[in-house]
């Protein structure tokens, strides 16, 4: 207990028992000679609390910041102590969870309903220190580590962000009116009327579950022991990882899918402008320009481009100053940096027709800090087993669900490049 806390206690006892001594009439001197001592003593613990909060206000102002951290800070620490084999174990043979992994997944329960055990999405994360390898894991080679899931996604590259909604369906208004400002013409003229402030609500709804199976065979249950967290980890990661990628781009919001920004780009109101020319960085450009017009970039730095392999190769390939040997890809990545520029041949559909054939691109900006695509997660991933595929073998088959959707902020925001030879 603190200091201070202590020297209050105490006061209140004093005064309680002045409050006694005071309220007799004729006290006689040892009542006298004891309500002079406590007066004493009062004074003193008033200097003695006045030290003891300046002594103790470092150590509040911790412990002050403690409180405001500390669920965030105990959530981590036990997710951080998950253990997937737990989840595996629990489902196959009906062994008690224990430790962090039943805490974490008790709280998961208490916040949704999930008809096997939840897995937080932090757990498919892959731990310093633990070994990936193919097949069974073995933990004697140690193998690359595989980096946290959406890491090196195009989504998340794309500016995309990645919302966790517990229940329920999430709204994000954003503005789509163009309030505009004028000038009085004369003395007693009137300035520009009032222009409706009018907003668009982009929805996200739990309309649309992934599932992915995973089959683990008995060996595998009884020889990996605790390396079996690679192995599941491994499977959850790249499965959910890549078809959420591609259903962010190329979802056709038919037979389940949501619908992606660049197959229904139409349908969100998506400028779509075709080239129909090589590949070259005069065709993004153009599009860079008509994002700083409408105030949605405020240079080429702050737009993303997303492109197939195979326009990085014909960029590469095209020689722009044959002296310099400057070809198309240097001029592009001088203007859009490296790092902005994500090529992935699983979110852009293949070239098709020709010959040549033509590819698409994407291009996004984050206006005022607003993303250009959000992409809602509904609680956790739903862990359910599979007691009747592999019963005869006496493997085991879990079948991780996932509810996601996807959609846009501002249109302007996004841009759709077709026709790229």
């Amino acid at each position: 207990m603190l200091e201070s806390v202590k020297i209050q206690s105490r006061q209140s006892e004093i005064r309680q028992t002045l409050a006694e001594l005071v309220g007799k009439e004729t006290p006689s001197e040892d009542e006298t000679r004891q309500m002079e001592e406590l007066d004493r003593e009062y004074r003193a613990n008033e200097t003695r609390y006045r030290a003891a909060l300046i002594a103790e206000d470092e150590e509040r102002r911790k412990a002050g910041a403690e409180l405001q951290t500390r669920s965030e800070t105990e959530w981590a620490d036990l997710v951080g102590n998950f253990e997937l084999r737990q989840v595996a174990l629990a489902l196959d043979e009906g062994r008690q969870l224990d430790g962090p992994t039943a805490e974490v997944v008790q709280e998961l329960r208490a916040h949704g309903g999930y008809r096997g055990l939840p897995v937080p999405w932090e757990a498919l994360e892959i731990r310093v220190g633990e070994t990936v390898a193919a097949g069974t894991p073995n933990p004697v080679q140690t193998r690359p580590i595989i980096d946290r899931i959406f890491a090196q996604g195009a989504a998340a590259r794309m500016g995309a962000r990645m919302v966790n909604i517990s229940s329920g369906e999430a709204e994000y208004p954003v503005t789509t009116s163009a309030v505009t400002a004028g000038w009085a013409a004369t003395e007693t003229g009137s300035v520009a009327g009032p222009t409706t402030y009018a907003t668009t609500d982009r929805p996200l709804k739990p309309d649309n579950t992934l599932g992915i199976t995973m089959k683990i065979t008995r060996k595998t249950l009884k020889q990996s022991g605790t390396a079996l967290e690679q192995a599941v980890r491994r499977d959850v990661n790249g499965a959910i990882g890549e078809a959420l990628d591609t259903a962010v781009f190329l979802g056709t919001g038919a037979n389940g899918e949501p619908a992606g920004v660049v197959d229904q780009a139409a349908a969100y109101g998506i400028t779509e402008t075709a080239i129909g020319a090589a590949a070259s960085w005069a065709a993004f450009r153009a599009a860079v320009v008509r994002f700083m017009t409408s105030n949605a970039a405020g240079s080429p730095a702050d737009v993303r481009l997303l492109i197939r392999p195979e326009v990085w190769d014909t960029l590469e390939g095209a020689i722009f100053d044959a002296g310099s040997g400057i070809t198309e890809w240097d001029r592009l990545t001088k203007n859009i940096p490296a790092q902005n520029v994500a090529m992935s041949a699983n979110a852009l559909a293949a070239p098709a027709g020709g010959p040549p054939a033509t590819s698409k691109a994407l291009l996004t900006t984050s206006a005022g800090g607003v993303p250009p695509i959000f992409v809602g997660l509904w609680g956790a991933i739903d862990l359910v087993r599979d007691p009747y595929s592999d019963a005869a073998s006496g493997g085991l088959r879990l079948t991780g669900l996932v509810t996601a959707d996807v959609t846009v902020s501002r249109t302007a925001q996004l841009e759709v490049l077709t026709g790229i030879e």
